[in-house]
């Protein structure tokens, strides 16, 4: 099956890490499932206490249950996965200590794609993929934050349909002084009215 690779990488590193095992542990008998919006199938995690099985199918209820998009779940793999769920692109059903705890596991878990990688072509080759992946993530995520810096510049500069920072920030600031002046002209009429009845 084609989840077997996975399920054997995962029990390895869970094997080798103390952390893992003593989470592996706390989760017998729970089950995470995935569901993938636009995938032919569900994918689900099982702990036995020592090891972790994976399935496209399950009897019975998931204790925990996570939804969202694939694109979702690449921002859970990434550097910080609490924006994809505060965010709500990644829906929590069930037990949230459960999903907690599954994400920890996972977490301690995860393989390192290089030395994964060097098992069936070595160490050298390997090496030299993972740094051209580096790269190229690298330059994605550069080429990213430069057509967003680009795309906020037209907006504000061409397009003027969105204010610059300091625009902003002058009409808020104007909003506080017209506030705070139409208190001071709230008091001084309640202070003439106070004197006119007098």
């Amino acid at each position: 099956m084609l989840l077997t690779p996975l399920e054997s990488v995962l029990n390895r590193n869970i094997a080798a890490s103390s952390a893992a095992r003593a989470t592996c542990k706390r989760l017998t008998g729970k089950v995470l499932a995935l569901h993938m919006l636009g995938a032919p199938f569900d994918l689900y995690f099982r702990s036995d206490g020592e090891r972790m099985s994976l399935a496209t199918s399950h009897e019975g209820a998931a204790d925990a249950t996570l939804s969202g998009s694939p694109v979702s779940f690449l921002r859970l793999a990434g550097p910080s996965p609490d924006r994809a769920l505060r965010g709500g692109a990644v829906r929590i059903e069930g037990d949230a200590e459960v999903a907690q705890a599954f994400s920890e596991l996972l977490e301690q878990a995860r393989p390192d794609l290089e030395e994964e990688l060097s098992r069936f072509i070595g160490d050298v080759a390997a090496h030299q993929v993972g740094n051209i992946a580096r790269t190229a993530i690298d330059f994605g995520r550069r080429a990213a934050d430069t057509l967003a810096q680009n795309i906020a510049e037209y907006l504000q500069e061409e397009g003027r349909d969105v204010p610059t920072r300091t625009e902003a920030d002058e009409f808020v600031a104007g909003v506080d002084r017209l506030r705070d002046d139409v208190e001071r002209l709230e008091a001084r009429l309640d202070l003439l009215e106070r004197r006119k009845r007098a």
